[in-house]
């Protein structure tokens, strides 16, 4: 089957740092961050075509699942409204992201390397900030929108990435659940492993299975560099039973460094991917790899073959 799933053994891999390609070595301008406003300029349809093939290929050679997340994550209401998007072209910019990535399906898909397409959200605010949280309740209703355009798609699920603070995430599972659609939570840290929130990643993820009854299909962690998760990975707990993916930042730069930057920091890939293998031992359920800010086709392709080539737990 295509979705990827903690029971099964499959190994699905992820894209890489999007937007941080567009912007740094396509040359593109991404006002807010928006990739999905690539979707309405034919340039853009074709850089984003060019830049999944990247990592399909990674996947095809490998013979691994990849999920296929839409370039949605700021295309939610109120990042919509700043970039002059009304609802109705939210929810239609949001439909097109599907439908590019059911024809990217078509060409790409084999019996060795399902697609799963995944509607990509991001949070409400700041990704970086938790100064102006939502309840669960309100979460559900700012989400449902965006969520409920995907599950009238083809999306096979839908992933929220880089939430801050663990109430935004459990509106989001409530959402997807009465949309009936699968849903996963991705959470970012800083360098000391907790959530912008300050809450522990270990804490928020058993914070968010306790209030949605473990509704998410599985959690991740992204937009953070290994070496800022390593020690929470390491010091153990069963909330790493539910721990599926992990897409790091190139850069060991903080969030707060990474924002003041001009120039993109790519890091080291070849260290990267010793970092996750290094971390693969601790880490019996993730079943979901791939890179996030500052990554491109040579750190996912490290992290793959690392990862394929280390021990498991």
């Amino acid at each position: 089957m295509r979705l990827p799933r903690l029971d099964r053994p499959r190994l699905f891999l992820g894209d890489g740092g999007m937007e941080t390609t567009m912007i740094y070595r396509e040359g593109f301008e991404l006002p807010c961050f928006a990739a999905f406003v690539l979707l309405r300029d034919e340039r853009g349809v074709e850089a984003l075509r060019r830049y999944y093939a990247t990592f399909l290929e990674i996947a095809r050679d490998h013979e691994l699942g990849f999920t296929l997340d839409t370039p949605t994550w700021r295309a939610s209401r109120d990042w919509g409204e700043q970039l002059g998007y009304p609802a109705t072209a939210l929810a239609e910019v949001n439909r097109e992201a599907v439908g590019l990535a059911e024809q990217i399906r078509a060409e790409w898909e084999s019996q060795q390397t399902p697609i799963a397409i995944c509607g990509t959200l991001g949070p409400r605010g700041d990704a970086y900030l938790a100064d102006a949280e939502m309840d669960a309740a309100e979460a559900e209703r700012y989400h449902a929108e965006q969520i409920a355009t995907f599950a009238g798609t083809a999306a096979d699920m839908v992933g929220a990435y880089t939430l801050p603070y663990a109430a935004e995430a459990v509106g989001i599972v409530r959402a997807a659940e009465a949309a009936e659609i699968p849903v996963t939570i991705s959470f970012t840290v800083e360098t000391d492993g907790r959530l912008p929130s300050g809450q522990p990643l270990g804490e928020a993820i058993d914070q968010v299975d306790a209030e949605t009854a473990g509704a998410a299909g599985y959690f991740m962690v992204n937009c953070a560099h290994p070496t800022h998760f390593a020690s929470a990975v390491e010091a153990g707990g069963p909330w790493l039973a539910r721990l599926g993916g992990v897409r790091a930042n190139a850069s060991r730069k903080s969030h707060a460094e990474l924002d003041e930057m001009e120039g993109l920091d790519a890091g080291d890939p070849d260290e990267l991917g010793r970092l996750y293998a290094e971390l693969k031992p601790d880490l019996p359920a993730v079943h979901v790899l791939g890179g996030c800010c500052g990554t491109d086709g040579r750190h996912v392709g490290r992290i793959c073959g690392a990862w394929l080539a280390a021990p498991a737990a």
